[in-house]
């Protein structure tokens, strides 16, 4: 039997790969909010390349089809844009990532017509409802007969608890990060849009029916409270800045989470006493947690059989 631990979206992607393959698999998960929860869900390898190492990003590359074959999925690709006086932060970014072409935003996403002279668009990447989908990869366990539940683990104890198992993992740190919920209806974007700034970048994803989630900072703490003034003032402001409707919308939720990070801020699978840890996914849950569950959910049947 093999017990994860954790019903974030690591837990969550382990326990499905897990299961699909027909391994005796149980998920155990408490009450609390995870990580993930406060996540964009961007499936974005491309534009995650201006920061994260190309291992990350070829990584990442997977993720797309994972979720698709499993979730609803937006595949409308990622713009990214700047205004006219942070030109220069388009052409660093144009630099440092791969898979974009030049856009013209306004023929993609009509509302920023007139706002932007230019663009990086990101064809291959997508988007999806992080609650919804995690709802989903539980609602497909069920019915798998996956047990669910809470208390002790059995067996090969595959831990995925973000910060919670600092306990195992002391060099895990917390990296916090704040979003906003807003419902505007004076705005119409389809898809992905990232926001280039010096100070406040930002990204406006949709979630249907006129709401968007704006995001997010990334604070070096492990303060687990609620979302600052400061967070709330910048990203109302970003989003302003990308579309003047936003002013209007309704602030319909606010929310802050730890992300669990290593000092090099790439997700990994370790092994320490007997116990696997899937864990430090950083700002990448959804776009590594499935290439880190089919790693390991592929070499555990050989274990199996090795150890029997």
């Amino acid at each position: 039997m093999f017990s994860v631990l954790g019903g974030g979206v690591a837990g969550l992607c382990v326990a499905t790969a897990l299961a699909e393959r027909g391994l005796p698999v149980e998920l155990i998960a408490d009450d609390g909010v995870p990580a993930s929860y406060w996540a964009g869900g961007m499936l974005a390898p491309g534009c995650e390349g201006e920061t994260a190492p190309p291992d990350v990003v070829l990584a990442g590359q997977g993720a797309v089809d994972w979720w698709a074959a499993r979730v609803p999925v937006t595949r409308r690709g990622t713009l990214v844009v700047a205004p006219a006086r942070d030109a220069a932060e388009l052409d660093r970014f144009a630099a440092r990532t791969s898979g974009h072409r030049p856009a013209d935003p306004g023929a993609l996403e009509p509302d920023l017509a007139g706002r932007f002279a230019r663009g990086l668009f990101f064809e291959a990447e997508a988007h999806l409802d992080p609650r919804a989908a995690m709802a989903g990869l539980r609602d497909a366990l069920a019915a798998r007969g996956v047990a669910i539940r809470q208390g002790d683990p059995r067996g090969q104890v595959i831990d995925c608890r973000g910060l919670a198992a600092r306990d195992h993992l002391p060099d895990l740190r917390g990296v916090r990060g704040e979003m906003l919920m807003l419902d505007a209806p004076d705005v119409m974007l389809t898809r992905t849009v990232r926001l280039l700034h010096p100070r406040f970048p930002c990204y406006v994803v949709p979630r249907g029916d006129g709401r968007y989630m704006v995001g997010a900072t990334q604070i070096e703490s492990d303060d687990p409270g609620p979302i600052t003034a400061r967070a709330v003032m910048e990203l109302l402001s970003a989003a302003y800045a990308l579309h003047p409707g936003f002013a209007e919308a309704r602030l319909v939720q606010t929310g802050a989470g730890l992300r669990p990070a290593f000092p090099d801020n790439i997700p990994v699978i370790r092994e320490i006493a007997g116990r696997i840890h899937v864990n430090g996914m950083y700002r990448h849950g959804f776009l590594m947690a499935p290439a880190l569950a089919e790693t390991l959910a592929g070499r555990l049947p050989q274990e199996v059989k090795d150890a029997g």
